[in-house]
């Protein structure tokens, strides 16, 4: 089954085939000639997903998918949330945000460090109805940024269970526990049932 992956961002693109496998063909807006800027202001991820699919699918009239997926940090009352990926400016590299949160949560102990990956996935069915799941990890804010294997946050999302950030984490590993593998599982699910 052919999909058109809602995002310019490569690691996600990569990710995703991974995560859905060899029965779905995912390309990214780029490969399928889709060049339209989608203005994120949705109140929450599964608004973003669900906007981001629908204005793709109404350009190439193609089933779509789009994931918005952010962090959220107990300790600071939820941010970054929704503005993930905006937090600090869209410019800044991911190095100076993650260090902003761990100098922000220097006081912070235990369970004071508590935060989760969230992530919602939509996928957009011409002439149908948009499908959506989310899905979350919990873990911590690390106190110093490890592993080089993620990208955004990851080096700075600590899960106790294994004792490693998603940064230090193998691509199987994340993938199994992650929250976009998890939304992601659930959707491909979801798709399966769609009467075509």
């Amino acid at each position: 089954m052919k999909v058109v992956f809602a995002t310019k961002n490569a690691n996600k693109v990569e990710e995703v085939k991974k995560i859905l496998g060899p029965d779905y063909e995912v390309v990214s807006m780029t490969e399928a000639g889709i060049d339209i800027d989608i203005v994120e202001d949705g109140e929450t991820f599964e608004e973003n997903a669900i906007k981001k699919a629908e204005q793709v699918m109404r350009a190439c009239n193609e089933i779509v998918i789009a994931d918005d997926s952010g962090l959220e940090v107990d300790y600071l009352n939820g941010e970054p949330g929704v503005l993930s990926a905006r937090y600090m400016g869209e410019d800044t590299p991911y190095s100076v945000k993650n260090q902003n949160i761990i100098d922000r949560l220097k006081n912070a102990r235990g369970s004071q460090r508590s935060a989760r990956f969230v992530c919602a996935v939509a996928a957009a069915l011409p002439g149908k109805y948009t499908i959506i799941a989310q899905e979350c990890v919990e873990g911590e804010i690390a106190k110093e940024p490890k592993g080089e294997n993620g990208f955004g946050y990851d080096p700075i999302f600590y899960i106790p269970k294994y004792k490693k950030t998603t940064a230090e984490l193998t691509m199987e590993e994340k993938n199994k526990i992650s929250h976009r593998g998890k939304a992601f599982r659930v959707l491909a699910e979801r798709l399966k049932r769609v009467n075509w």
